[in-house]
C-alpha cells in the first residue's frame, strides 16, 4: 500500500461531462482502492475534506498577470491559466509525506516539488505540442490565434522534454506517438489506452438510417475546425447523392459558434449528452474528419463501442489499423459515406471490426495497468 497525492488542474468531482475529468475521476477511483490517496485539484471554490483539497480558481486579472508571468519566463500560457499561488504552497508543504505523486496532465507538472524524492508519475496522454503545432499550420496567416499556437507549441515542447527528463514514468496513449519519443527515454514511457465503460452494440444496418454523427466538444478548435469544414465543403456535395442526409453534432458549443455554425437545415447541434444510445439509432456512421490529431481519439472509441462504423482522416486513422474507413480527400470522404449509407456488406464488415478491436479498451482491463504502475 502506497500513499498517493494526485495533481490534477481541474475538478474531478465536478461531475463536469469532459474527457479529462471522467478520466481523472476514475484512475483516482481505482488507485484509492489499495492505497492511501489524496487529490488536490482546482475547483469553483475552496473546499477540504478527509483526502480531498480543493483549491479556488484565481480571479480573471490574477490568471492573465499569471499568464503574462509564463510568457516572461518562457512556459507555456496555459500554465498561467491553471496557476494557484495557494496549491502550489499546499503541494510543497505536504509533499514529502508521499510516496507517489501522480500528475494528471501536463498543466499540472508545474506543480511539480524541487526537492521531492518519491516517484513521480504523470499522465500526459498526448503531445500536444504536435497539436498545437498542426494548428499553427491550419490557421489563416490573419487570425492572430495562428501566433499564440505556434509559441504555445515551442514552449509546450520544452516542457515535454523536461518532463521526460525529471518524471520516472510517463504514460501516453498512442504508440505512434511513442515513436516520436528520444529513445534515451523510451524505458520511462508507460503505453496504456484510453478507455470506454461499456460495449453496447447497438448499431442496425438499415436503408432507413441517414444520420452522421459527429461527437466532440466545439469548444475544441479542432473540433470546430472539422464541424465548420464539413458543413461548408462536403455537406452540400453529399446531399445531392443521398437526398435527406443529416449530422448531428454531440458536445459542448458556445452560443455565438452555434448561431454561426447553425445556418444549413440539416445540421442539428444537440449539446452535451452523457448517454448517446438513442443517437445511435438512425445513425450510419461516426465522422471523425479531423485535420488536426494527435494520439488517440476518444470519439472513434465511442462510436465503435456501439458498433457504429468509423470514417475518418488518414491522420485519425492511423492509431485504428484498418478498423475504420479512411479518406485522403473530399471526394473519397463522400464516397465511403456514400458507401456506408448504402452498401450492407462494406458496413456490417467494419461495425463487426470495431466491436473486436474496441475490446482492448474496456475500463475493467485497463485499471489494472494503472495498479501495476504504482505498485512497480
Amino acid at each position: 500500500m502506497k500513499k498517493i497525492l494526485f495533481i490534477s488542474t481541474r475538478d474531478p468531482y465536478s461531475g463536469r461531462y469532459s474527457g479529462d475529468v471522467i478520466g481523472s475521476n476514475k484512475i483516482i477511483n481505482v488507485l484509492k482502492k489499495k492505497n492511501i490517496l489524496d487529490v488536490v485539484c482546482l475547483g469553483e471554490k475552496t473546499f477540504s475534506q478527509k483526502n480531498i483539497f480543493k483549491f479556488k480558481k484565481p480571479f480573471l486579472f490574477t490568471r492573465i498577470f499569471y499568464v503574462i508571468k509564463s510568457f516572461v519566463f518562457l512556459q507555456p500560457l496555459q500554465f498561467g491559466l491553471f496557476f494557484s499561488k495557494d496549491m502550489e504552497r499546499f503541494i510543497t508543504s505536504r509533499a514529502n509525506a508521499y510516496d507517489v505523486i501522480f500528475f494528471y496532465h501536463i498543466r499540472s507538472s508545474q506543480y511539480l516539488p524541487k526537492n521531492f524524492k518519491g516517484k513521480k508519475i504523470i499522465e500526459m496522454g498526448d503531445l500536444y505540442s504536435s497539436n498545437y503545432l498542426q494548428t499553427f499550420n491550419n490557421l489563416n496567416l490573419f487570425n492572430p490565434l495562428k501566433y499564440v499556437y505556434l509559441l504555445e507549441s515551442a514552449l509546450v515542447k520544452k516542457v515535454e522534454i523536461n518532463i521526460f527528463t525529471k518524471f520516472d514514468k510517463v504514460i501516453l496513449f498512442s504508440k505512434n506517438e511513442i515513436k516520436k519519443i528520444n529513445k534515451i527515454f523510451i524505458k520511462k514511457i508507460i503505453h496504456i489506452n484510453i478507455s470506454i465503460d461499456k460495449i453496447k452494440k447497438k448499431y442496425i444496418f438499415s436503408s432507413k438510417n441517414k444520420k452522421i454523427l459527429f461527437i466532440g466538444n466545439l469548444k475544441y478548435l479542432p473540433n470546430k475546425l472539422a464541424i465548420k469544414n464539413f458543413i461548408k465543403n462536403t455537406l452540400p456535395k453529399l446531399e445531392k447523392k443521398i437526398p435527406g442526409v443529416n449530422l448531428e453534432v454531440i458536445g459542448d458549443i458556445s452560443k455565438i459558434n452555434k448561431v454561426l455554425l447553425s445556418s444549413h437545415k440539416r445540421v442539428k447541434f444537440l449539446g452535451v449528452k452523457k448517454n448517446i444510445d438513442k443517437f445511435i439509432k438512425g445513425s450510419f456512421c461516426g465522422l471523425a474528419n479531423l485535420t488536426i490529431s494527435t494520439g488517440m481519439q476518444g470519439k472513434i472509441l465511442s462510436y465503435m463501442s456501439y458498433g457504429l462504423p468509423v470514417i475518418c482522416s488518414k491522420k485519425v486513422a492511423s492509431n485504428f489499423n484498418k478498423n475504420v474507413l479512411s479518406y485522403s480527400d473530399d471526394n473519397e470522404l463522400i464516397n465511403k459515406i456514400v458507401s456506408l449509407k448504402n452498401n450492407k456488406k462494406v458496413s456490417t464488415l467494419i461495425s463487426k471490426k470495431s466491436l473486436r478491436f474496441i475490446n482492448n479498451f474496456t475500463w475493467k482491463k485497463i485499471a489494472k495497468k494503472y495498479l501495476s504502475i504504482i505498485k512497480n
